[in-house]
């Protein structure tokens, strides 16, 4: 367990947040089924990606990780090789299912698990369009959930249109079907991240997009390349809403991400008032990115739901606590895809937060905060979930007292310095 306090002064300073983990995770993965030699700048030492580079040094390929720097040595999909033992994901939702496109194709067995979270999370959204490629995959509840196993065939494409806007989803199919005969095509009731369609081109291949359509053709060869990682918008958005809610506060957040479909988190935080600023805009490894400046402004509760909700569905934790702390009433909603992320955090946002005072409430799709609510430090707990340990850390920031959150560890998954930059910009 971790002791949080009520900090006397203002949250000052210049920080840059770890790697995009979701670009992390495609850049090693597209990196060990290319040719050559690829290298990635700026990559997130965290658990969930190291599970990724854990899984391929399985099959095969020659990795090496120093910190950010890593060196991936390919011959291609086709020289990937059957793995001796289990391939264990951790905690990694994003590992299992796009590493679950890639084995569909390949011609031997794997079987894939995590941790007790994993083995939780619903599977069936992956494994069937995959089946109807014609792979052949198994699982408990007939693939609904982890252990996985697969072996590898001849994939056919198909033309899928998803029932939930999922860039996991959309991946793992994009994935097979570069290993498929004819041209794959995926469609999505909302457009979801897009750092596969992306990275897939920068590593050679051709992506054709039309709106919420995304179409692969089949036997395409990657060639390694250099990825620059920027900065995880989605853990940008802890200090983010920290520099709104602490009085005073002035936080400059520099090399963030800003992937148009991952920046609802500064949509809706202009909406409810916050003074954020962009500067330094470039593009790198065909990322949009830049500096976020952020102070501490007065909030106003809205709405937030829709088809913005793909844009920033991880950063809902965070979005609920700047709700507390805004006047009158936020109403999230179509959010039903929280159910099924790390913990349900539908519920545990709720019942941490109202261990802190918070009046907000559970609703089927989302929650509704009334606010402007003072918050005081309570025992809390992150139940493993890296972005509810970070809300709750937030929240100790403005709450009357001491907070003690059980369960720290769960942070490092995606920011194993967060603590520590936390107190660089208190001590600033």
């Amino acid at each position: 367990m971790r002791l949080l306090r009520n900090i006397e002064n203002a949250l000052q300073g210049t920080i840059r947040v770890p790697g995009d983990k979701s670009i992390s995770h495609r850049a090693v993965m597209l990196g060990s089924i290319a040719q050559g030699k690829t290298v990635i700048e700026g990559f997130l030492p965290g658990e969930d990606c190291l599970s990724t580079i854990h899984c391929f040094q399985k099959m095969g390929v020659t990795i090496i990780q120093n910190g950010e720097h890593v060196e991936v040595f390919s011959d291609g999909l086709e020289e990937l090789k059957e793995p001796a033992g289990i391939l264990d994901v951790g905690n990694s939702g994003t590992t299992i299912r796009l590493m679950l496109g890639i084995l569909a194709g390949t011609p031997f067995h794997a079987c894939l698990q995590g941790d007790d979270s994993i083995a939780k999370r619903p599977m069936k959204r992956v494994t069937e369009p995959l089946r109807l490629m014609g792979a052949a995959l198994d699982g408990r509840m007939d693939g609904t959930y982890t252990p996985i196993s697969v072996r590898g065939s001849g994939l056919k494409s198909i033309n899928y249109v998803s029932s939930v806007a999922s860039a996991q989803v959309k991946s793992a199919i994009l994935l097979a079907g570069l290993q498929a005969e004819g041209t794959t095509t995926v469609t999505e009731p909302h457009l979801s991240r897009d750092h596969t369609e992306r990275m897939l081109e920068a590593f050679g291949a051709q992506v054709e997009r039309d709106e919420r359509t995304v179409s692969i053709q089949g036997g395409q060869q990657l060639k390694g390349t250099t990825v620059h990682v920027p900065g995880d918008i989605s853990s940008a958005a802890f200090f983010l809403v920290a520099g709104a809610i602490v009085p005073n506060s002035q936080i400059t957040i520099q090399n963030t991400g800003l992937n148009p479909t991952r920046t609802g988190i500064i949509d809706v935080l202009k909406r409810m008032g916050a003074n954020i600023e962009i500067t330094n805009i470039s593009t790198l490894s065909s990322e949009p990115r830049g500096d976020l400046h952020i102070t501490a402004s007065e909030l106003k509760g809205i709405e937030i739901g829709g088809e913005i909700i793909p844009r920033l569905i991880d950063e809902i934790p965070i979005i609920a606590l700047a709700a507390t702390q805004a006047e009158g009433i936020t109403i999230i909603k179509d959010a039903h895809e929280l159910k099924v992320k790390e913990t349900n955090r539908i519920d545990t946002v709720v019942q941490e937060l109202k261990k802190m005072g918070a009046r907000i409430e559970a609703t089927e799709d989302g929650m509704v905060i009334h606010g402007k609510t003072a918050l005081r430090g309570a025992d809390v707990s992150s139940h493993g979930d890296h972005r509810i340990g970070m809300m709750l850390a937030v929240a100790s920031c403005i709450a009357e007292g001491e907070t003690t959150l059980h369960h720290p560890e769960a942070v490092a998954v995606s920011y194993p310095n967060f603590f520590e930059q936390l107190e660089q910009l208190q001590n600033a």
